[in-house]
């Protein structure tokens, strides 16, 4: 059976139980932060018809059993419940087990390091369900003072390896279409893409692209449903009115290794390089390792390189990391 098949079959069996909007909040070891995030929605979701799914991904702690309990210590069992992974297939596959899991007209995918201010759950559903909505919208990500974080982007292509790791300011001036992040502070609906540590996703995106893609492990998943998903016909927005406290690397170290410059885990050079090879076929990938390094070589002359340890080796055994890294790793 296909993901697609296996989506739409979980669609048909939960149909008399169809909610407005299914929350799917992933764990791994961060039990603290979950309950964090649960709490955060007390008082925003309606029993009647909003679903709260915790996907433990087979955490090896016992993180499934303290959510479970808090669950039911704090009267939340009526909205909030905990299904879990036998396996740890990383980020995209532990949401799929939730989206399979639920059956609603839009489906909230929420990172465990994530807080909705009071309102936010109800101003992401009314973006969503207007005239003329976008079929994946993001809210606007900040930190715990309200300082913003950018949360939308465009595509990474070849040239954008060039300009990022080259710091090449002027060139990025000169080729905007180019650089990755882009900063927004209004509502819009033309976006390349947009994180995934919120995000709603309308159930006609869902049926009509399917699952996320589980051959990345963590990291340029959300850029590839994305990307599928505009392929589809699909746009994608984002919702400021929607705030969300973003605890930024608290599912993961990746972002501390990087501030750091220390060296990143495998599978994230795995899925920069499925990215890259999916999108732009290998002469893409190889491009794009070129540019890389051009621009990593450039920076080091200027004195202004920023890449992490080892990272002008690891961008090139990516693809040894794609079949490296299995699809589904226990515990």
């Amino acid at each position: 059976m296909t993901p697609e098949q296996s989506l739409e079959k979980a669609r048909e069996e939960t149909r008399s139980h169809r909610h407005e909007a299914a929350v799917v909040i992933l764990n791994y070891c961060t039990p603290g932060l979950v309950v964090d995030c649960l709490r955060s929605l007390e008082g925003q979701v309606d029993p009647l018809h909003h679903d709260v799914v915790v996907v433990d991904n087979c955490s090896p702690d016992s993180s499934a059993d303290r959510i479970e309990s808090e669950i039911g210590v704090q009267g939340w069992q009526g909205w909030a419940r905990v299904v879990r992974s036998p396996v740890n297939g990383g980020f995209a596959a532990g949401n799929n087990v939730g989206i399979l899991a639920t059956d609603a007209r839009v489906r909230i995918l929420l990172n465990s390091d994530t807080i909705l201010r009071p309102g936010a759950l109800r101003a992401l559903l009314d973006r969503v369900f207007g005239d003329d909505s976008p079929g994946i919208v993001g809210p606007r990500l900040e930190w715990p003072d309200g300082v913003h974080q950018i949360s939308t982007f465009r595509f990474r292509t070849p040239m954008t390896e060039l300009i990022a790791t080259g710091r090449l300011g002027l060139l990025g001036r000169l080729m905007p279409g180019h650089v990755v992040a882009r900063e927004v502070h209004a509502a819009c609906d033309d976006l390349d893409w947009t994180s995934f540590a919120c995000v709603a996703i309308r159930d006609e995106v869902s049926a009509a692209v399917g699952l996320l893609d589980e051959s990345y492990f963590m990291y340029f998943e959300d850029m590839d449903y994305c990307r599928r998903a505009r392929s589809g016909g699909f746009r994608v927005g984002h919702e400021p009115g929607a705030r969300v406290v973003h605890l930024r690397g608290g599912t993961s170290d990746v972002k501390q290794k990087t501030r750091e410059r220390k060296r990143r885990p495998g599978y994230y050079y795995a899925a920069r390089s499925r990215y890259f090879r999916s999108w732009y076929g290998m002469p893409g990938l190889v491009a794009a390792n070129v540019l890389w390094t051009a621009g990593f070589l450039l920076a080091v002359v200027r004195g202004k390189s920023r890449a992490v340890e080892r990272e002008w080796r690891d961008i090139w055994r990516g693809p040894v990391w794609v079949a490296a890294v299995p699809k589904v790793t226990n515990g």
